[in-house]
């Protein structure tokens, strides 16, 4: 078992520094402060990832998947990331395409991890996951069409705003929370705190899109450094609540054996 998790966690790393020479490099004014966002951004992104992956075998095999799927969030969010900063350094010029690609991929995944949760303990029904996941993809979609001008700004912004607003509901009201309330006291936890993350973690990006519709170069600046902080900690927070989640199930079924 050992060998195989020094195989997969070598086998990732190599992958990570393939995709790292792909990026092109540039160097980074030190007074630059969206550049040095970015880069935190990606170095911690890179480091949950690797946390995730070594984590994954330490918990009930029932949970695996769930792990895992926080670590593709990190994951899929570094890869991004190296070209996001990069982007920056050369051109100066905030990456809306790159965000939201980064966005269409992660921000589903993550809103699918309540579904994974409460499968893991029996308790989550397939209609839940495709609602859930066609409002994330929905919220994205009109968000991006908003932001690079392909529709209106506001009917956009009204349209992916609604989609959030149901995921919230779903999450605090809705089947999901019903689901929730007949897991353990540990995912309990996790379920909760990932619905704050969803709730108040996830308001900094509608309230981001407002304000960067009339921003200036510097609300520009200050637009992208709050969206690289908001991805690290809404992302990095997630994954570790379904880490905690899976790692005290795992000790409670062992504590009963």
């Amino acid at each position: 078992m050992l060998s195989m998790r020094a195989m997969g966690i070598t086998a990732f790393m190599s992958l990570l520094l393939a995709g790292s020479a792909s990026a092109e490099t540039g160097a980074i004014d030190t007074s630059d402060n969206v550049a040095i966002s970015f880069w935190i951004a990606t170095a911690m992104m890179l480091a949950s990832t690797i946390f995730f992956l070594v984590e994954r075998n330490n918990v009930a095999p029932k949970w695996r998947t769930s792990v895992t799927v926080a670590a593709l969030v990190t994951g899929v969010a570094w890869y991004h990331y190296t070209y996001m900063r990069d982007h920056w350094v050369m051109t100066g010029e905030s990456p809306l395409v790159l965000r939201y690609v980064d966005w269409l991929i992660t921000v589903p995944l993550q809103v699918v991890e309540f579904y994974l949760i409460l499968a893991a303990i029996g308790v989550a029904s397939a209609m839940l996951f495709w609602r859930l996941l066609g409002a994330s993809i929905v919220m994205l979609a009109f968000g991006f069409f908003g932001e690079s001008g392909a529709m209106d700004a506001t009917i956009a912004w009204a349209i992916g705003m609604a989609a959030w607003i149901y995921i919230i509901y779903e999450i605090w009201f809705g089947d999901a929370k019903k689901a929730a309330g007949d897991a353990s006291e540990g995912v309990q936890f996790a379920f909760t705190w990932m619905t704050y993350i969803l709730t108040f973690g996830w308001a900094i990006y509608p309230i981001g899109y407002l304000y960067g519709m009339d921003a200036d170069a510097d609300g520009q600046n200050m637009l992208n450094i709050v969206y690289n902080i908001a991805d690290v900690v809404n992302k990095t927070a997630f994954g570790l609540m379904v880490w905690y989640a899976a790692t005290i199930d795992t000790a409670a079924a062992e504590s009963k054996e």
